[in-house]
């Protein structure tokens, strides 16, 4: 939320230092994250003067030069070289003198110095509009009329607006904040409170509001009372569409606003003063004199005010004229052929009250984020409509002419009441952690525009004001309490009673510490991606289990991510798109699903995204690229590490967004996914290289990890024996079959299987190939004679040939 100093003291009853509101404002919990010095004209004219020209003559070493002697007002006249065709004696002009900074329109600020021109010496300047940021205007010198006092400041004579901005950090609760006048009321609430004083915002000026003549009747129907619970509307004839005032124009550039014209500057203006957005329609467009309030059939075609063709959601609240035409989508954007242009002459202005709820949903659905939709989603206040329509018609008739030309109109068919809260005084001091005396809260409240319904010794009775939605609960009425003492004026005791914390899931952490630990060794870099993502990365089936968003802060993010491939994706495509194209990422996160309205889960994941080479090019050989091999062996180290010896790898059927796929089991239970991420999904990625992606349930690993004891023993004294066997097998077969069919033999003195060679050839047959395996025995008791060994290969052989019809090369 940006605030202007000057702007705010339009309100407020005395003046405050900026250092001091800045303060003030932070310990009322509007928290300044930045104040900066605003100027109109950066450097504000400081050092410039307004001079006269003694006498110009040409330069006697340059034709395009004049050598002037220019009056400053002080000391002697000062000669100064100028280069403009139009500089002449007699003239009322802006210098700059030796020692000032200058900020030109276009190009860097330059400081003023004695300078010797085509040997001439010259001591400052004679200043051209452009070259004191008046204007982009370079055709010759600034000449101001001849009636102006020679030595007066230029800052004295041109007044260029000078601010102070803040930039305060809004929490979503304090909609009542989001205005100058909301601001300006807790100013005045705190000072009342510690200044002993009695200080109110300032009343808008509508005494003077009146109807002049009916020319221009409009008449309001509400059909959707849910979404619009009040509408307030007033007609003005006659008006001029023009150029705002200079003050006007000052006041929305320093916050950042750029002004358009008279009327759309005003409920700009009125927007960031009251916090009430509105909306004025050419009255001359709409069709039978009648706004309608309602919803339109879905996809219904709307031209907004960007020239672009929308279609209508059936749940969208539409403005519409008497033919049921939409002219604005409520509370968010207006149409192009119902808004205000250079010809309007009659206008209708539209202020109203829309549910947050809608606006929201509108707002978001269409990516159309406004200032209006952000007021109105955080909730106005509903008591305000009238006065603010009539604050802002007032401006209309002084800067823009006409007259007032119909009845306020104000549907309001279910007026709102003040919702009213109970707090007892234990309680507050309970959640505060100080004693209030009972006259502090009452104080505090009544400045804030609370209402006191009833109070006794123990508790007290409020109604909250329209201005502050968010209050419904004891523990909203504490929160004013406190930002109005100041919230650093809460006391710290003595002493601190807690319990000392248990801790619990140890495992978890200390094997997520261990298995991220192997991979920064490795090279890794742990990544931390967002866990809400877009619903447009994935197919119907996917999302008929996602957890879909609410209240979805972009039209990109509104769903919870039912995977993490695609947010991996991300981080990949944004380094890609920066030249980092050697990648290697792991990530510890959570993917969420749902099986109905209040049926949640999450699920915990551990994950790798590897890319590009895991070795660099060097001058021992080029480097080695990522392949799924290489991830593989990461998964099976990872499984190692946390003691999990009994996973087995297999391929995965087709399908999904992997291929080459495997998957590990552990008693059936597909513990991680591992494999080549699909061309269709880099390609909606813009990624052009392969990534291979692994996905170990985490979960589903802990439980293994809980049910595995880890046994220490001694090293064994006996050597271990390793024999190589050669086989031909058909070339479908994996090698995870050799691996399952060996260990099925159950021989206790095998200690590892190790594939070291494949041959292919035509010598071998047709669709075969030949596997070179090494297995290691030991015997921790004794060495093992060739008999022993003997006898353990023929079993392995025995069990390869029945069950795989392998062929044993000899």
């Amino acid at each position: 939320m940006t605030i202007s100093y000057n702007w705010l003291h339009d309100y407020l009853p005395v003046t405050i230092e900026p250092e001091r509101l800045s303060k003030l404002l932070t310990s009322v919990g509007l928290e300044v994250e930045s104040l900066e010095k605003y100027e109109s004209l950066k450097g504000g004219l400081q050092g410039l003067v307004i001079a006269e020209v003694l006498a110009a003559e040409k330069h006697p070493n340059a034709d395009k030069l004049t050598v002037t002697k220019v009056n400053i007002g002080s000391g002697d006249p000062l000669q100064i070289v100028c280069g403009a065709p139009n500089v002449a004696a007699g003239q009322k002009v802006v210098v700059a003198t030796v020692g000032t900074t200058i900020y030109p329109k276009k190009g860097d600020p330059l400081t003023m110095k004695i300078a010797k021109i085509r040997g001439v010496e010259s001591y400052g300047m004679i200043c051209a509009e452009d070259e004191i940021g008046l204007s982009d205007d370079h055709a010759g010198i600034l000449v101001l009329p001849a009636d102006v006092k020679v030595g007066t400041p230029a800052a004295e004579y041109f007044k260029p607006y000078t601010d102070y901005i803040y930039e305060i950090g809004l929490t979503p609760n304090r909609m009542d904040a989001m205005s100058h006048r909301g601001v300006a009321r807790d100013v005045c609430a705190y000072l009342s409170y510690h200044d002993n004083q009695d200080l109110k915002v300032k009343a808008l000026p509508v005494g003077d509001f009146k109807t002049e003549n009916t020319s221009v009747p409009i008449t309001v129907t509400i059909e959707n009372t849910n979404a619009c619970q009040r509408y307030s509307g007033v007609s003005i004839a006659n008006v001029t569409v023009k150029e705002s005032p200079q003050w006007l124009q000052d006041k929305l550039r320093a916050i950042g606003q750029r002004p358009i014209n008279n009327i759309v500057d005003i409920t700009n203006f009125i927007l960031h003063e009251t916090g009430q957005p509105l909306h004025a329609f050419d009255a001359d467009k709409i069709t039978g004199k009648k706004v309608l309030v309602k919803n339109l059939p879905e996809g219904t075609p709307f031209i907004t005010l960007d020239e672009k063709e929308r279609k209508v959601n059936a749940e969208d609240l539409m403005i519409c004229n008497g033919n049921s035409e939409p002219m604005c989508f409520a509370g968010v954007f207006g149409g192009q052929h119902s808004g205000v242009t250079a010809s309007t002459k009659n206008i209708f202005l539209e202020s109203a009250w829309f549910n947050p709820v809608d606006i929201r949903k509108t707002s978001f659905r269409h990516g159309l984020r406004t200032d209006a939709a952000t007021r109105f989603e955080k909730n106005v206040d509903i008591s305000n409509t009238v006065n603010v329509m009539e604050r802002a018609a007032l401006l209309i008739k002084e800067l823009g002419g006409g007259s007032i030309a119909s009845e306020v109109i104000d549907v309001y068919p279910n007026p709102a009441k003040q919702p009213q809260v109970q707090l007892k005084y234990a309680f507050l001091t309970k959640l505060s952690g100080k004693s209030y005396p009972a006259a502090a809260v009452k104080k505090i409240l009544v400045a804030l525009g609370f209402t006191i319904e009833k109070e006794s010794a123990e508790e007290i009775l409020v109604s909250a004001p329209f201005s502050k939605p968010d209050i419904h609960l004891p523990a909203d009425i504490v929160e004013e309490i406190m930002r109005i003492d100041g919230l650093d004026n809460v006391e710290i005791p003595q002493a601190i009673t807690i319990s000392p914390s248990v801790e619990t899931d140890r495992n978890k952490h200390i094997y997520r510490e261990k298995t991220a630990n192997y991979l920064v060794g490795l090279g890794f870099n742990e990544i931390f991606t967002n866990s809400i993502t877009n619903a447009a990365y994935f197919d119907e089936q996917e999302l008929s289990t996602a957890v879909k968003l609410l209240n979805n802060l972009s039209a990109d993010h509104n769903i919870m991510r039912p995977s993490m491939l695609q947010t991996g994706l991300e981080a990949i495509a944004h380094n890609l798109n920066r030249k980092n194209n050697d990648l290697r990422f792991f990530e510890f996160g959570k993917t969420y699903s749902t099986s109905g309205p209040g049926k949640y889960s999450e699920h915990e994941h551990v994950c790798l995204y590897i890319t590009g080479q895991v070795t660099e090019d060097a001058w021992k050989g080029k480097g080695t690229t990522a392949d799924i091999f290489y991830g593989k062996g990461i998964v099976a180290r990872i499984l190692q590490l946390t003691g999990i010896s009994r996973a087995s790898f297999a391929p995965r059927a087709e399908g999904g967004n992997l291929v080459n796929a495997l998957q590990v089991t552990i008693n059936k239970d597909v513990v991680a996914e591992l494999g080549v991420v699909t061309s269709q999904e880099l390609k909606r990625f813009d990624i052009k290289q392969p990534v291979f992606y692994a996905d170990l349930d985490f979960e589903l690993l802990l439980k293994y990890i809980s049910a595995t004891s880890i046994k220490a023993k001694e090293l064994p004294r006996q050597l271990p024996v390793r024999r190589d066997l050669a086989m031909v097998v058909p070339k479908s077969l994996p090698f995870a079959d050799v691996e399952s069919t060996v260990k099925k033999v159950k021989l206790d003195k095998l200690q590892s299987i190790q594939l070291f060679d494949i041959f292919e050839s035509e010598k071998l047959g047709a669709d075969k190939k030949s596997l070179a395996v090494s297995f290691t025995f030991l015997d921790e008791e004794k060495t093992p004679t060739d008999k022993d060994i003997d006898g353990m290969m023929n079993k392995i052989m025995n069990a390869l040939e029945t069950n795989l019809q392998a062929e044993i090369r000899k």
